[in-house]
């Protein structure tokens, strides 16, 4: 009985998450679930005790939603423009985000800073958050997230000047190796005007210390 409902289950969540070779991401899955039941063992714990025994399709589904960004391209966000007149920067600071560290599959996050001056075109302001959210649901580290937002912003509106900080906590070393549990960091992509200008730089980080 349990096996048939694990099957629905399955069936479920591929048909919810994948439209094309729906076979062989069963496959994947299948093989998928099986890896976590042999990790579960070589840490030492019974896969088939209550508390474990769903867990393997309770991690492919929780996995399938860390990284539902590869489904979309973030800049399509920013199709839709606004023609406004606007020669002052736009900012939008304390973008919540969680992401996962490639490297050990650990969670990394915190608040995204985004700023841009710009050029004959503005976009919704929950845009920018959509693009941020799109970049993060990855596989990521925290630079390439960092540019690949300040490049998405860059190349769709065009604006005389963007630029992107982004402040983060990151489990793969806050809860183990090093485990320096007050860490966080800061990492800045800039381009245009505020790569060019201190003043204009610096009222960014001002408002966004405020």
């Amino acid at each position: 009985m349990e096996d048939i409902d694990l099957e629905e289950k399955v069936n479920d969540l591929i048909s919810s998450n994948f439209v094309n070779n729906v076979e062989e991401k069963k496959r994947q899955m299948n093989l998928a679930m099986e890896s976590v039941r042999n990790i579960i063992e070589l840490c030492g714990d019974d896969p088939d005790r209550d508390g474990l025994i769903d867990t393997p399709y309770r991690f492919i589904k929780a996995f399938l939603e860390y990284t539902e960004g590869y489904n979309e391209d973030p800049k399509t966000h920013l199709a839709k423009t606004f023609d406004v007149k606007q020669d002052d920067m736009v900012l939008v600071k304390d973008i919540e985000f969680y992401s996962m560290c490639e490297h050990h599959f650990a969670p990394f996050y915190g608040v995204v800073h985004v700023g841009y001056i710009p050029n004959e075109k503005v976009t919704g302001l929950s845009k920018i958050a959509r693009v941020v959210e799109g970049y993060a649901r990855r596989f990521q580290v925290q630079e390439r997230l960092t540019t690949q937002i300040a490049q998405a912003i860059n190349e769709v509106l065009e604006p005389r000047g963007v630029m992107v900080v982004i402040e983060a906590k990151h489990m793969c070393m806050c809860s183990r190796g090093i485990k320096k549990e007050q860490s966080s960091t800061i990492t800045s992509a800039v381009h245009g005007l505020f790569h060019k200008n201190y003043n204009t730089r610096n009222e960014f980080l001002t408002l966004i210390n405020k």
